[in-house]
C-alpha cells in the first residue's frame, strides 16, 4: 500500500491538536501516512489523539551538527541522483534571496529526507509554507515526487512574499483553513484555483456539552467567576493585554484567572501579573494534556483570548482553543483579527473587541463577568454554531478525495 509523507516541525506537539486530528483521521479512512518531523517533541506531554495514530515517525538532523555524518551520507547520494542539478538550482535561487545557516540547513535536511524516503511513499505534504514546506520542497525534487501543502497561520503571515509565490507555483495543490488565508495566498499565485478552503473543524465527541450556566456568579459572591484561557504565552495571543484589562476591572469584583500553556513568554507574563497586583487572582498551569483542559472548561464560567498581530506579523488563524471551547458552551471572548469573526458573530455566538485595547476588553469582561444569563446565551448559542459550522468530517473527506487518485 502506497503512503503520504506528512511533513511537520515537530512531532507530537501540544499545540498542534488540529494536525495530529487530521493524521488520526486520514489514517481511520485508510490513508497511509510517514510522519516527517524537523526535530523530536519537547513538550512534556502528549493528546490521547497522538496514542492512537499509528504512522511511522522519521525525524530529520534539526541542525546539521546533530549527525554531521548522516548528512554528509545524503548529500552524497543526491548529487549522484539525476534531479541533483534541477533541485539544486531550487535551492540556489532561494539562496541568492535568503543567503543564511537556516536555508543551508534546510537543504541538509531535505537530502536526509530524500535519501532515506521509503520506496512506498508517493507524495510529500507539508504542514506551513515556511521552513518544513523548504525541506519539503527540495525533497519532493529530489525524489521525483510531487508535494502539496497545508497553510495555517504564522507560515502564511511571517514568510516574506518572494518565498510564498515560488511555493505556491510549484505545489501541485494547497489547502487552508480560513477564507482570509484563502484570498491572500490566491492573490500570490499564478494557479488560485489550486488553493482550497478546508477547515480543520474538530470531532466533537470528546467534548461533553454543559446545559445551563455552571454557576449564576455574578463577581459579587464569595466564590470567584473564573475566567479560562488556554494558549502558548507567545505575542500573537495578547495576553499582556488581558493582563492590563484585568488590572482596570472594579476592585470589587471577584474573580480569578487560569492559563494553560506553555511558552517563551510566560516568566514575563507572570512577572506582569505581580506588577500589577493581580498575582493571588492568577493561576498558572503550563502546558496541560487535552484532557486537563476540557475538564477545565467545564470549571469555567468565560474563556478569553485576545489575540493580536505580532510585530514580526505572525497572528492566529482560527484558534482550535476557541473552537473547543465553543463546542462544550463556554462563552468566548475574542478579537476582530484574522479568520476569528469566522467563528464568532459579536453579541450572536460570542464577544469580540479589537485587538490591543485593553479597556474595550476590560470593559467586556466585566460586563460578561456579572451577566451570567448572556454567558448562557452566548455560550450555548456558540456551541450550537460551531458543531453545525465547524465538524472535522467534511474537511477529512475533502483531503481523502485529493490524496485517493495520488495513492
Amino acid at each position: 500500500m502506497s503512503r503520504v509523507a506528512v511533513v511537520v516541525k515537530g512531532y507530537p506537539r501540544l499545540s498542534e491538536t488540529f494536525i495530529a486530528q487530521e493524521i488520526l483521521g486520514l489514517q481511520n479512512r485508510g490513508i497511509g501516512q510517514l510522519i516527517v518531523a524537523l526535530r523530536k517533541p519537547y513538550d512534556p506531554y502528549i493528546h490521547e489523539l497522538h496514542r492512537q495514530i499509528t504512522s511511522d515517525v522519521l525525524y530529520l538532523p534539526e541542525y546539521i551538527k546533530d549527525d554531521p555524518q548522516r548528512v554528509r551520507r545524503a548529500k552524497a547520494w543526491a548529487e549522484k541522483q539525476p534531479t541533483y542539478e534541477a533541485a539544486r538550482a531550487l535551492f540556489e535561487a532561494d539562496l541568492a534571496n535568503e543567503n543564511n545557516a537556516n536555508r543551508h540547513r534546510r537543504w541538509g535536511q531535505a537530502c536526509v529526507f530524500a535519501h532515506e524516503l521509503p520506496e512506498d511513499v508517493r507524495w510529500i505534504h507539508t504542514h506551513y509554507l515556511h521552513t518544513p514546506c523548504s525541506v519539503s520542497r527540495y525533497a519532493a525534487h529530489l525524489s521525483g515526487r510531487k508535494w502539496s501543502f497545508s497553510a495555517h497561520a504564522k507560515d502564511i503571515w511571517t514568510s516574506p512574499e518572494w518565498d510564498l509565490r515560488v511555493k505556491l507555483n510549484d505545489a501541485a495543490w494547497g489547502v487552508t483553513c480560513t477564507q482570509v488565508n484563502v484570498d491572500y495566498l490566491k492573490s500570490l499565485t499564478d494557479a488560485p484555483d489550486n488553493i482550497e478552503l478546508v477547515y480543520h473543524g474538530l470531532d466533537f465527541s470528546s467534548f461533553p456539552v454543559k446545559e445551563g450556566d455552571r454557576k449564576p456568579l455574578t463577581g459579587h459572591e464569595d466564590t470567584p467567576v473564573t475566567l479560562l484561557s488556554v494558549g502558548r504565552a507567545v505575542e500573537k495571543k495578547g495576553y499582556d493585554v488581558l493582563l492590563q484589562a484585568l488590572a482596570r476591572l472594579p476592585a470589587t469584583l471577584n474573580w480569578r484567572f487560569v492559563h494553560i500553556g506553555g511558552g517563551e513568554l510566560a516568566e514575563k507574563l507572570k512577572a506582569l501579573g505581580v506588577q500589577l497586583g493581580l498575582d493571588e487572582r492568577i493561576e498558572w498551569r503550563g502546558a496541560q494534556p487535552r484532557e486537563e483542559v476540557i475538564s477545565a472548561c467545564l470549571t469555567s464560567d468565560l474563556f478569553a483570548l485576545p489575540c493580536k498581530v505580532a510585530r514580526s506579523g505572525d497572528r492566529d488563524g482560527l484558534p482550535n482553543v476557541l473552537m473547543e471551547a465553543q463546542a462544550m458552551g463556554l462563552c468566548c471572548l475574542s478579537t476582530r483579527v484574522s479568520a476569528i469573526p469566522e467563528l464568532i458573530q459579536d453579541r450572536e455566538t460570542g464577544r469580540l473587541v479589537e485587538p490591543e485595547c485593553p479597556q474595550e476588553l476590560a470593559d467586556v469582561l466585566g460586563e460578561l463577568m456579572q451577566d451570567p444569563a448572556q454567558r448562557d446565551k452566548l455560550g450555548l448559542a456558540g456551541s450550537a454554531f460551531v458543531r453545525r459550522n465547524f465538524e472535522t468530517a467534511p474537511g477529512l473527506d475533502r483531503l481523502k478525495e485529493k490524496f485517493a487518485p495520488i495513492l
